[in-house]
This record gives structure tokens, sequence and C-alpha cells, in this order.
């Protein structure tokens, strides 16, 4: 919704206020000349972008006009999981939470915590890690290492869609150019017009610069910076788990572990200390 919020309100104060200037509206609906511009952004996408980047575009576009999933509750819920999961772990050992990671929707655990449930790739990365830990004889460093080459993944892979618009946004002013340039092509190969027409001709020339920088600075180039915040606040969680997990792994103590892990998390949504605390032991208060 914010997206659209925004557009509008710079789409109102760029033609409101050149109509409050006393411009006339009529002169900017040039659609051969936004024809122009978005075929040829359009094509140059096609050209530059794969079959996997495309669909990347595709899925990323509903997302703006999601609110963001990493919430303050998320992180809550989350940490609280990691810390029953590790302290069922301390106290019964690592083949006591093997059933709970194989099937998350039949654990009594991960049932609690309906948004991290909700995010398949969040249970998948947690499950896959604490089934590694249980099933393989990986030393700490190799598990760190991991998590950190798969988050780089995830990132890369999030990265596909935002560059892909960016690049689009970079293009949109020469495109834009072009389309002024064509129009010029046009208004000298009419010449013979009365001037009133040639003005008419060469407005609707200029138009198609104003198009293609307004489309690049207010619609694109946005776009990509949020879908940019958006990944890296996935991206935070995965590091949160990770940090959780490898400070388990070097023998602290689950109540500690997920300090470590809260303390990576952005002040925005982080809980307070005292807050996890009674939260994940409401008897210590």
């Amino acid at each position: 919704m914010a997206v659209i919020v925004g557009i509008v309100i710079a789409l109102g104060a760029i033609f409101g206020g050149f109509a409050l200037e006393g411009g006339h509206l009529a002169p900017l609906f040039q659609p051969y000349e936004l024809m122009m511009i978005a075929g040829g952004a359009l094509g140059a996408f096609v050209i530059a972008n794969d079959a996997k980047s495309r669909q990347a575009v595709y899925d990323a576009m509903p997302t703006l006009f999601h609110t963001a999933r990493q919430t303050r509750a998320l992180y809550v819920e989350m940490m609280s999981l990691m810390f029953e999961l590790l302290t069922k772990a301390r106290r019964e050992g690592l083949m006591a939470i093997e059933d709970e990671i194989d099937n998350p929707p039949g654990s009594p655990i991960f049932v609690k915590f309906p948004l991290v449930m909700a995010d398949a790739h969040l249970v998948e990365f947690i499950t896959d890690y604490l089934r590694l830990i249980i099933n393989g004889n990986i030393d700490v460093y190799q598990i760190e290492n991991l998590m950190d080459n798969e988050i780089d993944v995830h990132h890369q892979d999030g990265e596909l869609a935002i560059n892909a618009i960016h690049k689009v946004a970079e293009a949109l002013p020469a495109f834009g150019i072009v389309a002024a340039v064509m129009g010029v092509v046009h208004t000298m190969a009419s010449v013979g017009l009365p001037p009133a027409e040639l003005g008419n001709l060469i407005a609707a020339a200029l138009v198609g610069t104003f198009l293609g920088i307004l489309l690049a600075y207010g619609v694109f180039g946005p776009i990509a910076s949020l879908l940019e915040r958006k990944l890296a606040e996935s991206t935070g969680v995965f590091q949160c788990i990770k940090v959780t997990i490898i400070a388990s792994l070097n023998g602290y103590a689950p109540a500690l572990a997920v300090e470590f892990g809260r303390k990576v998390i952005s002040a925005k949504q982080r809980p307070s200390f005292a807050e996890l605390e009674s939260i994940l032991r409401p008897g210590k208060r």
C-alpha cells in the first residue's frame, strides 16, 4: 500500500505543481512517446535477463505490497523456538529433537509458533542445520561456513530481481532521450507546418525525456531500493539463527545462545533482554 501511496504523492506533486503554475496537462499525454520508452525498456529487460532473473522479478513484484514479515513478533517466536529446541536437546540429548525437526507440522514445539511456521524457508533452514548436527560428524567451523554459504546464495537469489529492476531504472532516462530524439526528427521533417503545430511537436518530443526521468527516479528506482531493503531484512533472520546455533555448538547454554542471536537483530525489531527473558523463562521476573 505504501508503494501506491508514494507513487501517487510523487505524481500528484509533479503534475499538480505543473498545473498550479499554469501548465496544461493535455500536452503531457503522449501515448506514443510512452510506448517507445516502455517498449524499449521492456525489450532491454528481456535481452539482459535470463528466465531465472525474469521469474525472480515476477515473484518479487507482489511482495512490494506485503507488510514486512521480519517483525519483532517473528523474532520473538523464532528465538523462543530455538530456545525450546536447544533446551530439549541439552536436557535429553540431540536425538530427542529428531522427531521435531523431521516433522515440524506435527511437532508440539513448532506448532506453537505460527509466524515461524508460515515461512517455509525459515523452517527448512532451522531443521536442516539441526539435522546436520544430529546426524553428521561436522565441526562448528564447517557448520558456520556452510551457513554463511547458504545465506550468501539466498542473498544472491534475492539480488536477481533487484539488479534487473535497477538496470531498467538506469536505462529509462536513455530511452526517454531516444523518444525525444525521434520526436525531434519528426519535428524537423515537418518544418513546413504552422508554428503552433510545430510547437506541439516539440513539446511532445520533450515529454519523452521527462517521462524517462520520471519513471526512472520516481517509480523503478524506489522499487529497486525497497526490494533491497526487504532482502536485507530477510537475510537478518538467517543471521540470527546462525549465531544462535553456533553459540550453542560452542557450548553456551540455550538462554545465552539465544542472547547471542538477539544481539545481531536490527535495533528496530530487537526485543529487549528483559522482554525476551520474561517470554522464555516467565518464572524469572
